[in-house]
């Protein structure tokens, strides 16, 4: 459901569209080796700049971060976390989420507190960067 113009942001500014999404292993493949890299104690941050309107972010979470269910929660959250803070990842940009190890917490707030502050240290924060850094949503038990 989208809202009228003019009535309140539309809806789609929270949506995870799949034009949004690095749908090919070899796009996928091809941040990783071409991007430049930032890490944090659970996730490795991958992002390259082909520059245009779009923006793309994949997100991969291996068996050693854990069992099915916990792979499953950590992409949820990590879907979160892009859709809430979308200022986070510029136009033109692509980015890839790798997770080393599964964050004892896999909560949206957790999350929010590791990658934010080291997406911001290694490519600066972006204007229009209000609504980033604000727990907007919970997703913690």
């Amino acid at each position: 459901m989208t809202l009228a113009a003019g009535k309140g942001a539309p809806r789609e500014d929270f949506r995870f569209p799949s034009e949004e999404r690095l749908r090919t292993d070899r796009e996928f493949r091809e941040v990783v080796r071409k991007g430049e890299r930032t890490s944090t104690p659970h996730f490795n941050v991958y992002r390259d700049f082909l520059g245009g309107d779009g923006r793309k972010v994949g997100i991969s979470v291996g068996k050693r971060a854990g069992q099915a269910v916990v792979r499953n929660r950590v992409k949820r959250v990590l879907r979160e976390f892009y859709r809430f803070h979308k200022c986070a990842f510029p136009s033109g940009s692509r980015t890839a989420i790798t997770v080393k190890k599964a964050p004892p917490r896999p909560g949206l707030d957790a999350v929010t507190e590791e990658l934010l502050p080291a997406i911001r240290r290694r490519w600066g924060p972006k204007e229009g960067s209000s609504r980033c850094g604000q727990a907007i949503s919970s997703s913690e038990p």
